[in-house]
């Protein structure tokens, strides 16, 4: 019985942190429940419990997990760039396109942001995907260049949702650029 177990519940603690994070995009963090999260995953509300002693736990899990994903992504576009010039691009392709982060993924981002404010472990996964990011884009960029360019990525995807025509891509890549030189 205890290797039946064992082979059930492979994958189990990814799984419920993976659904938790659909839960949060669905409902909010706030909103979010064991409960919730155990009919999402299809598993027995025990099974969350026992692999997430605390609701914090599970929702850290699931932020943890949008952390890896979307750093990861970030981190390959600016790793592709062979010069200055190919990051400013793909860094502009971060802003404006769909390969830096889904729909689903930019709500969860804002919830982690608003759940940092009250959190000091959520704080902290922020502060450690900050310096990713600007490890990433210091590649190609001074460590004033990179703060900066991120801040702006940053700030431009929290005005995502709110825009109501199409960013251009001209005049972002304008601004990349002339941050990075302005900041050499």
């Amino acid at each position: 019985m205890g290797s039946e177990r064992g082979s059930n519940d492979t994958g189990r603690r990814e799984l419920i942190a993976a659904t938790a994070l659909g839960v949060i995009i669905a409902h909010g963090v706030y909103r979010t429940t064991y409960r919730k999260i155990a009919e999402a995953a299809a598993v027995p509300l025990g099974s969350v419990t026992y692999y997430f002693k605390t609701l914090e736990d599970v929702v850290c899990s699931a932020f943890e997990g949008l952390m890896a994903t979307v750093s990861a992504r970030y981190a390959a576009a600016l790793d592709a760039a062979e010069d200055q010039s190919a990051a400013c691009d793909a860094v502009t392709e971060l802003v404006c396109g769909d390969s830096f982060a889904s729909e689903g993924e930019l709500v969860a981002i804002y919830e982690l942001y608003a759940f940092s404010n009250h959190n000091d472990r959520a704080h902290r996964l922020m502060a450690r995907w900050l310096a990713l990011s600007r490890v990433s884009l210091s590649r190609h960029f001074s460590v004033e260049a990179s703060q900066a360019i991120d801040a702006f990525v940053e700030g431009r995807l929290i005005h995502r949702p709110l825009e109501t025509v199409e960013l251009d891509r001209t005049a972002v890549r304008r601004a990349i650029t002339a941050i990075a030189l302005a900041l050499p």
